[in-house]
């Protein structure tokens, strides 16, 4: 039975609202090149109604509603969040395929993590209790001191397309923890599910104000969010490009930001591996979610005694993925979100064989399919480290590879780019692993694995991938401002200065 995609409006103070100029864009099944349905294209006349809105809820009966609630009270939303989430699975994994085009298994797979992701929030929350008025150990036993912390206020979180429902929780969820107010913006390019987000908190009854959901263009309402004066903080996933205009703005009124942004992660395998479950680990690591993902281990460093038969082992494990209908079972490898996501890719490949680089196997569309974004899963070889193929991320199904000597210069070619988010090292010397490990300049390294990712672990990167860990207690932290409380508790007076009364 097909599935109808809703027709939603702007989510503003726990209501659905139409966006002020009344326009929307349509959305387009990146499988079958086909419009869909369409989502409200907000402005920022929305954003500013939004804004007002979420300040309201926080300030609601002096803030007891929510903001200086206890954790425990906002835990109870956040798991009825995870429970209706759960209860729709099927239907929001449907909804993510049709979206985006990843394969229905892996947006299954990602409502799971959605609603996992809002339950462990839950026990931070309520952990958070427990937390305030942490005392201080101070060298004077005249004072005593404490922590309070409390949430930051109005957030504003950009999320992107590739992981359009998790990536909204993963700010979403420990926003709404620490009891801050939030007011999403989507990618226009993936935004079903982020206003089904809208729905459950309607049913869950979050109050009013507290998470509200603006889908529209980045220039016309992520700008304006990211800009606007009574917005307390920004969070942003996406391109490097816009992370730098987002600060920049956020920068005018010294607001901060978490910024999680590109990437062009390395993987090194070694001489000593199975050259089997390097294969799989290596292909996952570029070739899941169709290659649309920051931390994609992308560029291949392989021991060059035995780089010859593991390019071999490479290429038929890749000629054995299932590439399809995303809605199809088994399927491995589904569409590139949009024909302007597919013209970007396949120019990339373009311009690697015009610098001399080898396409190994892939770099066109599957002869099976006529229509949609599809690009075979993609190897190439003989790159040099001048190439764009090895300096830019591609943000689709492409490998490219080089050939190392020595453990020294594997990792100093890892190290050749301007991004730190992922690293991934296969080898069974488990001391080499820490070595390289110590030795990467990124903030996520796997060994012997790519790409796994817990909510209880913290995710973000260094130098152009940004600045600011998400997931985790750390994630939890970005939404909390800490307070230092300070108490003079003797009955003796200070005496810095001379009383009146004994002059």
């Amino acid at each position: 039975m097909a599935i109808r995609i809703p027709t939603r409006q702007l989510f503003i103070d726990g209501e659905w609202r139409e966006p002020a100029k009344k326009n929307r864009i349509a959305i387009i099944n990146p499988a079958t090149e086909q419009i869909i349905g369409n989502i409200p294209a907000a402005t920022s006349e929305d954003v500013d109604i939004a804004v007002e809105a979420a300040r309201r809820a926080l300030a609601r009966n002096g803030g007891s509603d929510w903001a200086s609630a206890s954790g425990a009270y906002r835990a109870k939303y956040l798991r009825a969040i995870a429970a209706k989430i759960t209860e729709r699975k099927s239907e929001l994994a449907k909804l993510e395929t049709l979206d985006c085009g990843k394969p229905l298994e892996e947006a299954a797979w990602d409502i799971d993590d959605v609603a996992a992701c809002f339950e462990y929030n839950a026990d931070l929350a309520e952990a958070l209790d427990g937390k305030q008025k942490s005392p201080i150990s101070l060298p004077m036993e005249t004072f005593k001191s404490y922590i309070l912390k409390e949430p930051i206020g109005v957030v504003g979180l950009i999320t992107p397309w590739n992981y359009p429902m998790l990536m909204a929780t993963w700010k979403v969820a420990p926003a709404l923890a620490a009891g801050c107010a939030a007011i999403l913006k989507p990618s226009e390019l993936a935004s079903v599910t982020c206003l089904e987000l809208g729905e459950v908190c309607k049913e869950v009854g979050l109050p009013p104000g507290i998470l509200n959901i603006l889908t529209g263009l980045g220039p016309e309402a992520g700008a304006p969010l990211a800009s606007h004066p009574h917005v307390d903080k920004i969070a942003f996933t996406g391109s490097t490009a816009t992370g730098s205009k987002i600060m920049t703005a956020a920068a005018q009124q010294v607001k901060p930001v978490t910024l999680e942004l590109g990437g062009k992660s390395p993987i090194l395998v070694f001489e000593d591996v199975d050259l089997d479950k390097a294969a799989e680990w290596t292909i996952f690591g570029c070739f899941w979610t169709n290659g649309q993902i920051c931390s994609a281990t992308s560029r291949l460093l392989v021991h060059e005694s035995i780089a010859a038969e593991f390019l071999d082992k490479l290429m038929k494990w890749t000629k054995n993925i299932k590439i399809s209908d995303p809605l199809e079972e088994g399927c491995r490898l589904g569409p590139v979100v949009s024909g302007g996501q597919y013209e970007k890719v396949m120019e990339s490949i373009s311009t690697a064989k015009k610098e001399g680089a080898t396409i190994l196997c892939g770099g066109a569309r599957p002869k099976h399919l006529e229509k949609g974004f599809f690009i075979e899963p993609t190897i190439i070889s003989d790159v040099t480290t001048s190439m764009q193929i090895w300096r830019e991320e591609v943000f689709g199904p492409v490998l490219c590879v080089k050939t190392f000597r020595t453990e020294d210069e594997a990792i100093e070619l890892a190290n050749d780019t301007r991004y730190g988010l992922g690293g991934a090292v296969i080898s069974n010397d488990l001391e080499r692993c820490e070595r390289v490990t110590k030795a990467l300049q990124s903030g996520i390294v796997w060994i012997n694995c790519s790409q796994p990712c817990f909510c209880q672990a913290p995710w973000g990167g260094k130098k152009r991938s940004g600045f600011g860990r998400e997931l985790g207690e750390w994630g939890l932290d970005n939404y909390l401002s800490v307070k230092q409380v300070t108490q003079y508790v003797s009955d003796e007076p200070w005496g810095w200065y001379q009383s009146p009364s004994k002059l």
